[in-house]
């Protein structure tokens, strides 16, 4: 299958997911990126509070001088306070920038092991019996493939990093290195969103590998409008769970089409 035909499946699958999730009663799976949010968001304001009072602690001790009162004590403590929070604010945008897609793929994987299983049995009419046990392969290998995906991931980084250092070769990886790192990450998203169809279907991850270097249109489709939805400003972290969730149903109908459902 050339590039271009399995992106254009997967790009047309992810939009058909939509309209699957809803129709097909789904909907409710929506309630988890809800509560991820609600965690994250608890989470981030905890880890905040918490770095926040060491530095003003810290800062007390030191403004103080062993318990005599300076008169910058209460400017230095107000200045230094909103500096930590600023510090802390860039920080987890930061993160959330480069890892956040990844933290979704880790928190949400039992959700889509569900929602890859009841996909496939709503459109081929295959049962599979629940087991627990199976359930949490499917969730612990879903766990290591994004793993490996991250680490592949900041290799490639670092390595474009590096690259850029190169006379004349440097300045074009320079140019076109935030293009190219949308479609790495694109590519790694949609590697961990398919990979669960093939664990139900006893793939190994060598095979699984091989399968997605013969489909890298419809992996790179599957996983670059998560990308894109993980990199809008200030409200990516928010928007990119619900996109998951489509991504993960338009992974498994993309699949039905290729000839992994032959297997």
């Amino acid at each position: 299958m050339s590039f271009w035909k399995g992106f254009g499946i997967g790009f047309k699958t992810f939009f058909q997911a939509i309209g699957f999730v809803f129709s097909k009663g789904l909907w409710w799976t929506l309630v988890f990126p809800i509560l991820f949010n609600i965690l994250l968001f608890w989470g981030g304001n905890e880890l905040s509070d918490i770095a926040i009072a060491n530095a003003k602690a810290w800062l007390i001790d030191l403004a103080q001088l062993n318990g005599a009162e300076t008169w910058y004590s209460d400017i230095l403590k107000g200045a230094v306070t909103g500096f930590v929070w600023i510090a802390i604010e860039i920080l987890f945008f930061a993160i959330f920038m480069y890892l956040g897609g990844y933290i979704v793929l880790i928190f949400m994987s039992p959700i889509f092991a569900y929602l890859s299983e009841k996909t496939e049995k709503i459109t081929t009419g295959k049962t599979y019996s629940f087991n627990g046990e199976q359930w949490m392969r499917d969730m612990v290998r879903g766990i290591l493939i994004t793993l490996r995906n991250l680490f592949y991931e900041i290799a490639i980084i670092i390595l474009i990093f590096l690259a850029s250092f190169i006379p004349v070769i440097g300045w074009f990886f320079a140019l076109i290195s935030t293009v190219l790192l949308i479609f790495v990450s694109a590519y790694f998203y949609g590697f961990s969103f398919m990979d669960y169809s093939m664990e139900r279907k006893k793939l190994t991850i060598s095979q699984s590998i091989k399968f997605i270097r013969r489909h890298k249109g419809i992996v790179v489709a599957n996983g670059l409008i998560f990308a894109l939805a993980m990199m809008i400003p200030f409200c990516g972290t928010m928007l990119g769970p619900f996109v998951s969730v489509f991504s993960a149903v338009g992974a498994t109908l993309a699949i039905q089409k290729t000839e992994l459902a032959e297997l």
